[in-house]
Protein backbone atom coordinates (compact mmCIF):
# COMPACT_ATOMS: atom_id res chain seq x y z
CA UNK A 1 0.00 0.00 0.00
CA UNK A 2 2.86 2.34 0.90
CA UNK A 3 4.53 1.66 -2.46
CA UNK A 4 1.27 2.35 -4.30
CA UNK A 5 0.82 5.61 -2.41
CA UNK A 6 4.37 6.63 -3.29
CA UNK A 7 3.93 5.82 -6.99
CA UNK A 8 0.60 7.65 -7.15
CA UNK A 9 1.96 10.73 -5.39
CA UNK A 10 5.05 10.74 -7.61
CA UNK A 11 2.92 10.51 -10.75
CA UNK A 12 0.59 13.29 -9.69
CA UNK A 13 3.43 15.65 -8.79
CA UNK A 14 5.47 14.73 -11.86
CA UNK A 15 2.54 15.19 -14.20
CA UNK A 16 1.71 18.57 -12.67
CA UNK A 17 5.28 19.80 -13.12
CA UNK A 18 5.68 18.54 -16.69
CA UNK A 19 2.26 19.94 -17.64
CA UNK A 20 3.40 23.37 -16.48
CA UNK A 21 1.20 23.78 -13.42
CA UNK A 22 4.36 24.84 -11.59
CA UNK A 23 6.61 27.14 -13.60
CA UNK A 24 10.41 26.77 -13.56
CA UNK A 25 11.72 28.35 -10.41
CA UNK A 26 8.35 28.17 -8.69
CA UNK A 27 8.04 26.57 -5.27
CA UNK A 28 6.22 23.28 -4.91
CA UNK A 29 3.62 23.46 -2.11
CA UNK A 30 5.03 22.59 1.32
CA UNK A 31 4.73 19.11 2.81
CA UNK A 32 1.60 19.73 4.92
CA UNK A 33 -0.29 21.00 1.87
CA UNK A 34 0.81 18.03 -0.27
CA UNK A 35 -0.04 15.57 2.50
CA UNK A 36 -3.55 16.94 2.67
CA UNK A 37 -3.95 17.16 -1.10
CA UNK A 38 -2.91 13.56 -1.74
CA UNK A 39 -4.08 12.10 1.58
CA UNK A 40 -0.67 10.61 2.32
CA UNK A 41 1.93 10.83 5.07
CA UNK A 42 4.93 13.11 5.15
CA UNK A 43 7.15 10.10 4.54
CA UNK A 44 5.38 9.39 1.23
CA UNK A 45 5.66 13.04 0.15
CA UNK A 46 9.35 13.16 1.04
CA UNK A 47 10.10 9.97 -0.92
CA UNK A 48 8.20 11.34 -3.94
CA UNK A 49 10.19 14.57 -3.79
CA UNK A 50 13.45 12.60 -3.56
CA UNK A 51 12.45 10.75 -6.73
CA UNK A 52 11.70 14.03 -8.49
CA UNK A 53 15.11 15.37 -7.45
CA UNK A 54 16.75 12.25 -8.92
CA UNK A 55 14.88 12.81 -12.19
CA UNK A 56 16.04 16.43 -12.33
CA UNK A 57 12.56 17.95 -12.06
CA UNK A 58 13.06 19.74 -8.75
CA UNK A 59 15.79 20.86 -6.40
CA UNK A 60 15.65 21.24 -2.64
CA UNK A 61 17.60 23.34 -0.22
CA UNK A 62 17.45 25.01 3.18
CA UNK A 63 15.30 28.14 3.31
CA UNK A 64 14.31 27.81 -0.38
CA UNK A 65 12.18 24.67 -0.15
CA UNK A 66 11.45 22.55 -3.20
CA UNK A 67 11.60 24.40 -6.49
CA UNK A 68 10.94 23.34 -10.08
CA UNK A 69 13.96 23.07 -12.36
CA UNK A 70 13.92 24.21 -16.02
CA UNK A 71 13.09 21.46 -18.51
CA UNK A 72 16.69 21.41 -19.75
CA UNK A 73 17.64 19.87 -16.39
CA UNK A 74 15.08 17.05 -16.57
CA UNK A 75 16.25 13.52 -17.28
CA UNK A 76 14.67 12.93 -20.67
CA UNK A 77 15.96 9.35 -20.69
CA UNK A 78 13.76 8.57 -17.68
CA UNK A 79 10.67 6.51 -18.55
CA UNK A 80 8.49 8.40 -16.06
CA UNK A 81 9.46 11.79 -17.48
CA UNK A 82 8.68 10.61 -21.00
CA UNK A 83 5.33 9.19 -19.87
CA UNK A 84 4.42 12.44 -18.08
CA UNK A 85 5.29 14.44 -21.19
CA UNK A 86 3.21 12.09 -23.34
CA UNK A 87 0.25 12.56 -21.02
CA UNK A 88 0.70 16.33 -20.99
CA UNK A 89 0.91 16.31 -24.77
CA UNK A 90 3.68 15.44 -27.22
CA UNK A 91 5.11 18.59 -28.75
CA UNK A 92 6.87 19.18 -32.03
CA UNK A 93 10.00 20.22 -30.13
CA UNK A 94 9.96 16.98 -28.12
CA UNK A 95 9.58 14.84 -31.24
CA UNK A 96 12.16 16.89 -33.14
CA UNK A 97 14.71 16.38 -30.37
CA UNK A 98 13.99 12.65 -30.41
CA UNK A 99 14.47 12.32 -34.16
CA UNK A 100 17.66 14.39 -34.16
CA UNK A 101 19.11 12.27 -31.38
CA UNK A 102 18.25 9.07 -33.23
CA UNK A 103 19.89 10.42 -36.39
CA UNK A 104 23.12 11.08 -34.49
CA UNK A 105 23.32 7.87 -32.43
CA UNK A 106 21.69 5.01 -34.34
CA UNK A 107 23.49 5.12 -37.71
CA UNK A 108 26.89 5.09 -36.00
CA UNK A 109 25.83 2.22 -33.74
CA UNK A 110 24.52 0.16 -36.68
CA UNK A 111 27.71 0.85 -38.60
CA UNK A 112 29.62 -0.73 -35.70
CA UNK A 113 27.11 -3.60 -35.55
CA UNK A 114 27.86 -4.44 -39.18
CA UNK A 115 31.49 -4.88 -38.17
CA UNK A 116 31.11 -6.52 -34.76
CA UNK A 117 27.86 -8.49 -34.63
CA UNK A 118 28.24 -12.12 -33.63
CA UNK A 119 26.30 -14.98 -35.18
CA UNK A 120 24.03 -14.99 -32.12
CA UNK A 121 23.46 -11.22 -32.50
CA UNK A 122 22.44 -11.67 -36.13
CA UNK A 123 20.00 -14.44 -35.23
CA UNK A 124 18.34 -12.23 -32.61
CA UNK A 125 18.05 -9.27 -35.00
CA UNK A 126 16.61 -11.55 -37.68
CA UNK A 127 14.11 -12.95 -35.16
CA UNK A 128 12.95 -9.44 -34.25
CA UNK A 129 12.51 -8.63 -37.94
CA UNK A 130 10.47 -11.81 -38.45
CA UNK A 131 8.29 -10.76 -35.52
CA UNK A 132 7.59 -7.45 -37.27
CA UNK A 133 6.77 -9.22 -40.52
CA UNK A 134 4.44 -11.70 -38.83
CA UNK A 135 2.66 -8.89 -36.99
CA UNK A 136 1.88 -7.30 -40.36
CA UNK A 137 0.88 -10.55 -42.06
CA UNK A 138 -0.97 -12.22 -39.18
CA UNK A 139 -1.73 -9.43 -36.72
CA UNK A 140 0.12 -8.77 -33.49
CA UNK A 141 2.36 -6.46 -31.49
CA UNK A 142 4.37 -4.74 -34.22
CA UNK A 143 5.73 -2.01 -31.93
CA UNK A 144 7.25 -4.56 -29.53
CA UNK A 145 9.27 -6.21 -32.30
CA UNK A 146 10.16 -2.87 -33.90
CA UNK A 147 11.65 -1.72 -30.60
CA UNK A 148 13.38 -5.08 -30.13
CA UNK A 149 14.89 -4.84 -33.64
CA UNK A 150 16.52 -1.50 -32.89
CA UNK A 151 17.64 -2.46 -29.40
CA UNK A 152 19.29 -5.64 -30.67
CA UNK A 153 21.01 -3.74 -33.46
CA UNK A 154 22.53 -1.31 -30.98
CA UNK A 155 23.47 -4.15 -28.62
CA UNK A 156 25.27 -5.83 -31.52
CA UNK A 157 27.72 -2.93 -31.77
CA UNK A 158 29.22 -4.24 -28.49
CA UNK A 159 29.84 -0.80 -27.05
CA UNK A 160 28.81 -0.74 -23.40
CA UNK A 161 27.96 2.95 -23.34
CA UNK A 162 25.78 2.73 -26.43
CA UNK A 163 24.12 -0.39 -25.04
CA UNK A 164 23.24 1.48 -21.85
CA UNK A 165 21.93 4.38 -23.89
CA UNK A 166 19.72 1.97 -25.82
CA UNK A 167 18.06 0.85 -22.60
CA UNK A 168 17.51 4.44 -21.54
CA UNK A 169 16.07 5.33 -24.94
CA UNK A 170 13.44 2.60 -24.81
CA UNK A 171 10.50 4.83 -23.88
CA UNK A 172 11.56 7.55 -26.31
CA UNK A 173 11.85 5.10 -29.20
CA UNK A 174 8.51 3.55 -28.38
CA UNK A 175 6.98 7.03 -28.65
CA UNK A 176 8.31 7.34 -32.19
CA UNK A 177 7.26 3.82 -33.20
CA UNK A 178 3.74 4.25 -31.80
CA UNK A 179 3.26 7.39 -33.89
CA UNK A 180 4.69 5.80 -37.04
CA UNK A 181 2.41 2.80 -36.59
CA UNK A 182 -0.60 5.12 -36.31
CA UNK A 183 -0.12 6.17 -39.93
CA UNK A 184 -2.08 4.09 -42.48
CA UNK A 185 0.30 1.64 -44.19
CA UNK A 186 3.11 2.81 -41.89
CA UNK A 187 4.28 -0.65 -40.76
CA UNK A 188 4.00 -2.21 -44.21
CA UNK A 189 5.90 0.65 -45.82
CA UNK A 190 8.68 0.63 -43.21
CA UNK A 191 9.27 -3.13 -43.28
CA UNK A 192 11.42 -3.11 -46.47
CA UNK A 193 13.49 -0.29 -44.98
CA UNK A 194 14.16 -2.44 -41.91
CA UNK A 195 15.06 -5.33 -44.23
CA UNK A 196 17.61 -3.14 -46.01
CA UNK A 197 19.28 -2.36 -42.68
CA UNK A 198 19.33 -6.03 -41.71
CA UNK A 199 20.70 -7.13 -45.10
CA UNK A 200 23.53 -4.60 -44.88
CA UNK A 201 24.46 -5.81 -41.39
CA UNK A 202 24.32 -9.44 -42.54
CA UNK A 203 26.58 -8.52 -45.48
CA UNK A 204 29.07 -6.91 -43.07
CA UNK A 205 28.81 -3.66 -45.05
CA UNK A 206 29.11 -0.79 -42.51
CA UNK A 207 28.68 1.98 -45.08
CA UNK A 208 25.49 0.48 -46.49
CA UNK A 209 24.21 -0.25 -42.96
CA UNK A 210 24.70 3.36 -41.88
CA UNK A 211 23.06 4.66 -45.05
CA UNK A 212 20.07 2.31 -44.74
CA UNK A 213 19.58 3.35 -41.10
CA UNK A 214 19.52 7.04 -42.06
CA UNK A 215 16.89 6.32 -44.70
CA UNK A 216 14.80 4.41 -42.15
CA UNK A 217 15.02 7.20 -39.55
CA UNK A 218 14.18 9.90 -42.10
CA UNK A 219 11.16 7.88 -43.20
CA UNK A 220 9.99 7.67 -39.59
CA UNK A 221 10.39 11.43 -39.28
CA UNK A 222 8.14 11.91 -42.29
CA UNK A 223 5.57 9.54 -40.78
CA UNK A 224 5.56 11.62 -37.62
CA UNK A 225 5.15 14.85 -39.57
CA UNK A 226 2.22 13.35 -41.47
CA UNK A 227 0.49 12.21 -38.29
CA UNK A 228 1.01 15.59 -36.63
CA UNK A 229 -0.28 17.34 -39.73
CA UNK A 230 -3.42 15.21 -39.79
CA UNK A 231 -4.43 16.47 -36.32
CA UNK A 232 -5.19 12.87 -35.43
CA UNK A 233 -5.03 12.07 -31.72
CA UNK A 234 -1.54 10.90 -30.88
CA UNK A 235 -1.16 7.44 -29.33
CA UNK A 236 -0.42 7.19 -25.63
CA UNK A 237 2.84 5.57 -24.62
CA UNK A 238 1.35 4.77 -21.22
CA UNK A 239 -1.30 2.49 -22.74
CA UNK A 240 -0.66 -1.08 -23.98
CA UNK A 241 1.23 -1.17 -27.25
CA UNK A 242 -0.75 -0.79 -30.44
CA UNK A 243 -1.55 -4.10 -32.15
CA UNK A 244 -2.13 -4.76 -35.81
CA UNK A 245 -5.28 -6.61 -36.79
CA UNK A 246 -5.01 -9.90 -38.59
CA UNK A 247 -5.68 -9.17 -42.29
CA UNK A 248 -9.03 -10.37 -43.59
CA UNK A 249 -8.97 -12.98 -46.34
CA UNK A 250 -9.42 -11.16 -49.68
CA UNK A 251 -12.63 -11.84 -51.53
CA UNK A 252 -13.84 -10.89 -55.01
CA UNK A 253 -12.88 -7.31 -55.68
CA UNK A 254 -11.35 -6.97 -52.23
CA UNK A 255 -7.73 -6.39 -51.30
CA UNK A 256 -6.02 -7.47 -48.14
CA UNK A 257 -5.36 -4.75 -45.58
CA UNK A 258 -2.47 -5.15 -43.18
CA UNK A 259 -2.50 -1.80 -41.48
CA UNK A 260 -5.65 -1.45 -39.41
CA UNK A 261 -4.84 -1.19 -35.74
CA UNK A 262 -6.44 -1.81 -32.40
CA UNK A 263 -5.44 -1.66 -28.78
CA UNK A 264 -4.61 -4.82 -26.94
CA UNK A 265 -7.58 -5.71 -24.68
Amino acid sequence: MSKNAHALTLDQLGEAIVAGHYAPGAAVPPEPVLCERFSVSRTVVREAVKSLVAKGLVSTGPKVGTRVMPADHWNWFDADVVAWQAKAGLTRDFLRDLQEMRRVVEPAAVRLAAQRATAADLQQIEAAYQGMREAIEQGGDYVHFDLLFHQRLIAACHNRMLAQMSKALGSLLRTSFEISTARPDGPANSLPLHRAVLDAVLARDPVAAERATLILIDSARQDIEDVLGSRRKLPSVTAPARHLDRPAAPGPGRTTSTTSTRRKP
